[in-house]
């Protein structure tokens, strides 16, 4: 019988112990269960994630391919390595920028920082991102603008402490449902609010769902902090000692009914919310709020929100949702978008620290993070010549997937992954990767807890650590960088972790001894016995000066003016500041030719692209998807009673079954972002200061069927140009 295994569950980013065990005869996991020791669960683990641990689905890349006459053919680790790099060092001698690569936060911190530093720091390429851009940039560049420094300052440890929790544009029953659980203990002795344009599972569970209009959000969110003004709700205290801005934000805000009218929501709905701001509040957003051309506005005015009604410290706070299991990890690690421990891309000091310990010349580092996954793909042909990507599916996931698929067949695409995915099947090179419980490193959840995964089962001969793909590839174009592979993740972990010493993003106190000990460890840890707790938040007694000038703000804690004595935030005041962004637009309204609004969603029982979760029909999955819409809107556009129809927007054309959904409102269509059709639709508009798509909201139609039409169909040349699931939510388990 094979023995138990300590890791981290790589399901979504909740970051939950399990328990795992291999299978007693090859390779793979027998049983996974949740691990009572861990200290973030407790035991408590959900049966999505110990099912798709011990027995996802999908079609498993076993042996290294290459692409030979139009078809992928097995092939040797040398050989695949030596034609990846060679098209990589080709390109290279154009300019670094030929090369495109593209990372996963499902990735351990250890790959993530080791895919990073050979992007950045031996090819030198501004294109490179991660699959995570397209989920919570947003929500990262508001915090920057709050509070000069990314990630939420609340944990999990204040969920039990708040009184009110507002849920905007998520749906964690069926995203996270063991966070869930804590949130739902907690509204038992207060209140539950859901936004959200569909009536999900959570909304069920609330105790008030308001239904907002679809990309309504921060309408509906300045209303809320123009009626907590006009109501005279305002933490004067608290904003006049530790904010900038807000008046400059109050002689922005709209009428509190403008605005409620432009999200669809009646006022009664923003008093109910202006009433939870009035108490101890959690507010939790996802993608239905980062996910938009106005998500880092949005996601900037709840945060103003908090900080407007005092709702910063224990029990109350910002906190948005991250999806995947290593989201925050690649934020911190991966020098995507700062470099390593949140270091500004930008400061040529920064960049000079980076460089030394790289043993690089500053002059072979980017100077810009580049355009985002999106703009990437699009500088395919034109500039990009070669893509990478690791543990991504850009084909399915990606907006306007169709071009995107086009795009990559005019580069030379390498593909590492340990499923067969859409992207393989435009892929010149394919290296397969091991996946959860197959591999060695570390992971941070989404309140900045540091664990470790380990592998409980060996992996076939053709298959290789992320880590070490990486590594290969770095010793053939750029030697000496990362090291002879095969690498020692513990080694390359605490690489990471000095360089994070004395950052707002400080890990240079953990070490895999340490997390072996203690089970797992929230940064900012500057050394080996802290540990982090609410951001920002300082003694009440801290700074305070016995030798004071009375009299003067800068130096006396009692002085109207002074800062707060309780909080520190590392921007150039030492105070939060509130936002000033006010327009709000759509970045594809509906018309006579597309009279409906789609949004995508999250099911119980499907992971990311699908690529875990299929019933073994492997890539270009021919059902077809659902398409969930309200009994009178399915009237209207099928009075025959026709449910096999096709969905179309400007950029494509997929085929769908509808579904009469109560949950969903009028002239709104709802699909599974699981799918790898859905976005064919969807719109590649961004939000100007995060880069992340407007995936929640485009314009279609439905029109009939044609006789012979495929399942996913190509867009007439003429077009080109937070909901819940219907499944049942996971179980928890204990």
């Amino acid at each position: 019988m094979s023995e138990w295994v300590s890791t981290t569950c790589m399901r979504c980013a909740v970051g939950c112990g399990h328990r795992q065990r291999a299978v007693d005869d090859g390779y793979g996991i027998d049983t996974a269960r949740g691990d009572p020791t861990h200290p973030v669960s407790e035991g408590l683990a959900c049966q999505r994630g110990t099912r798709e641990s011990a027995d996802p689905d999908g079609e498993w890349l076993t042996r290294p391919l290459v692409r030979r006459d139009g078809e992928l053919l097995p092939t040797t680790w040398a050989n695949a390595l030596d034609e990846a790099v060679g098209a990589m060092r080709r390109a290279m001698a154009r300019t670094p920028d030929s090369v495109a690569v593209l990372g996963s936060g499902q990735q351990t911190n250890e790959a993530a920082y080791a895919l990073g530093k050979l992007a950045r720091g031996g090819i030198g390429t501004r294109y490179y991102d991660a699959n995570t851009t397209l989920c919570m940039a947003s929500a990262v560049t508001a915090y920057y603008d709050a509070f000069g420094s990314d990630a939420p300052p609340c944990t999990y440890d204040d969920i039990p402490g708040a009184e009110r929790h507002v849920v905007w544009g998520a749906n964690p029953v069926v995203a996270h449902p063991v966070m869930f659980r804590w949130i739902r203990e907690s509204a038992a002795d207060g209140e539950l609010l859901v936004v959200d344009p569909v009536a999900t599972e959570t909304a069920d569970l609330a105790d008030r769902h308001v239904a907002v209009d679809p990309g309504g959000d921060l309408a509906l969110a300045r209303a809320v902090l123009a009626r907590i003004v006009d109501r005279g709700d305002v933490d004067r205290s608290f904003v006049d000692r530790a904010t900038t801005g807000f008046d400059d934000l109050c002689a922005k805000l709209p009428e509190a009914a403008t605005a409620a009218a432009e999200a669809g929501v009646p006022m009664a709905d923003v008093d109910a919310l202006a009433d939870a701001f009035d108490a101890r509040a959690l507010v939790y957003w996802g993608m239905g709020v980062n996910q938009s051309v106005d998500g880092t506005a949005t996601s900037s005015a709840l945060i103003d929100c908090c900080l407007a009604t005092g709702n910063l410290g224990p029990g109350t706070g910002p906190f948005s949702l991250t999806g995947q299991a290593n989201s925050m990890g690649t934020r911190v690690c991966s020098s995507k978008g700062s470099w390593p421990g949140h270091r500004d891309f930008q400061d040529p000091a920064e960049r000079a620290v980076i460089a030394d310990d790289w043993n690089v010349p500053a002059s072979r580092l980017p100077d810009d993070t580049g355009p985002g996954p999106v703009g990437t793909l699009e500088a395919v042909a034109d500039e990009v010549d070669v893509v990478w990507t690791v543990a991504t599916n850009p084909v399915a996931g990606v907006p306007n997937a169709g071009a995107v698929a086009d795009q990559l067949d005019e580069a030379f695409l390498v593909v590492q992954d340990a499923f067969h995915s859409e992207t393989v099947e435009h892929a010149d090179v394919v290296l397969p990767a091991a996946t959860w419980g197959e591999s060695e490193g570390t992971v941070m959840n989404m309140e900045r807890t540091v664990s470790r995964v380990r592998a409980a089962t060996d992996t076939p001969s053709g298959v290789r650590q992320d880590l070490d793909i990486i590594a290969e590839v770095g010793a053939r174009l750029c030697p000496g960088l990362l090291g002879e592979p095969p690498l020692d993740p513990e080694a390359v972990f605490r690489e990471f972790c000095d360089l994070t010493a004395d950052t707002d993003a400080d890990c240079s106190g953990l070490s895999y001894a340490r997390l072996d000990a203690e089970g797992a460890v929230r940064w900012p840890a500057p050394d080996p016995r802290d540990s982090g707790g609410y951001r920002y938040y300082e003694a009440a007694d801290a700074g305070a000066s016995g030798d004071a000038t009375p009299g003067e703000p800068a130096d006396d804690p009692a002085h109207p003016d002074a800062p707060h004595p309780d909080w520190s935030f590392p921007t150039p005041t030492g105070r939060a500041r509130f936002s000033t962004a006010v327009e709000t637009h759509e970045a594809e309204p509906t018309d006579g030719e597309y009279p409906l609004v789609l949004t995508t969603g999250r099911e119980a029982d499907a992971y990311n692209t699908g690529v875990r979760t299929r019933d073994g029909s492997g890539p270009g999955e021919p059902v077809a998807p659902v398409a969930r819409v309200a009994p009178g809107t399915m009237a209207a556009v099928a009075p025959e009673g026709d449910r096999e129809v096709r969905l179309v927007s400007r950029r494509g054309a997929v085929e769908v079954t509808l579904h009469p959904d109560e949950a969903v409102p009028e002239d709104l269509v709802w699909l599974s972002i699981h799918h790898p059709a859905t976005n064919r639709l969807t719109t590649p508009e961004r939000d100007p200061r995060s880069a992340e798509p407007n995936l929640k909201q485009c314009a279609v139609r439905v029109e009939p069927r044609d006789g012979d039409a495929a399942a996913v169909a190509e867009p007439d040349e003429d077009r080109v140009g937070d909901a819940d699931g219907a499944e049942p939510p996971a179980e928890v388990a204990e």
